[in-house]
């Protein structure tokens, strides 16, 4: 396994759509890391290969300077050809196996789990951490459907490997997992829409201490 759970403890998953007053990802980074989060993944569904390689080098340097492991959603060729930490992959992206093959026994590689049939089976597969939703109502993946409470213990109780809540997760609903057996929680709007992410962030990093 090539993560621990402190380092799933606050997970920002961006989302450039949610952005106020033109700030790039670049500006909202040190603000992240500096108030709290412990590993960033770059979601880029619709950006042009060119033009996600250049802002995922870019964003990798603010990383390494603040010793945060950077992970690239679904883009394996990428997160290979820049030298990112490692990988997340949902049901319908590439395989976990595959996944590993190409980026090495080093990488991180973290995978999406709707059920416990799906978390034991990214486990086996080879995943180093299971990232588990929606647990909230989201407005970010339309499509994602929801994760009872008690179907988010039960996949935590189930696997070896560290457990991460996403899906809808604020600040007001963020202390209802507490005693699920997450090992942290992922956010996106909670961060990145919000007017000062600095403390929106360091309130998030207090609740998700106390998971």
């Amino acid at each position: 396994m090539n993560i621990s759970k402190n380092m799933l403890r606050l997970y920002a998953v961006s989302d450039r759509s949610w952005l106020k007053d033109n700030k790039d990802l670049r500006d909202i980074l040190p603000l992240l890391f500096e108030n709290g989060v412990t590993l960033f993944q770059l979601r880029e569904k619709h950006l042009a290969r060119e033009a996600f390689i250049k802002e995922a080098l870019e964003l990798k340097e603010i990383c390494r300077r603040y010793h945060i492991p950077l992970i690239i959603n679904d883009a394996v060729d990428i997160a290979k050809e820049i030298g990112a930490d490692g990988v997340h992959v949902g049901l319908s992206d590439m395989d976990i196996k595959k996944a590993r093959e190409i980026l090495g026994s080093g990488a991180i590689i973290g995978a999406s789990a709707h059920n416990t049939a799906e978390a034991l089976a990214a486990q086996a597969a080879g995943a180093d951490y299971i990232g588990c939703g929606a647990v909230f109502k989201t407005g970010t993946k339309t499509d994602a459907t929801a994760l009872s409470h008690s179907e988010l213990a039960s996949i935590c109780k189930a696997v070896r490997i560290p457990a991460v809540a996403i899906g809808g997760i604020t600040e007001e609903n963020l202390p209802l997992l507490n005693g699920s057996g997450i090992a942290g929680a992922a956010v996106i709007s909670a961060l990145f829409a919000q007017d000062d992410i600095g403390a929106a962030t360091k309130r998030l990093r207090q609740l998700a201490d106390m998971l």
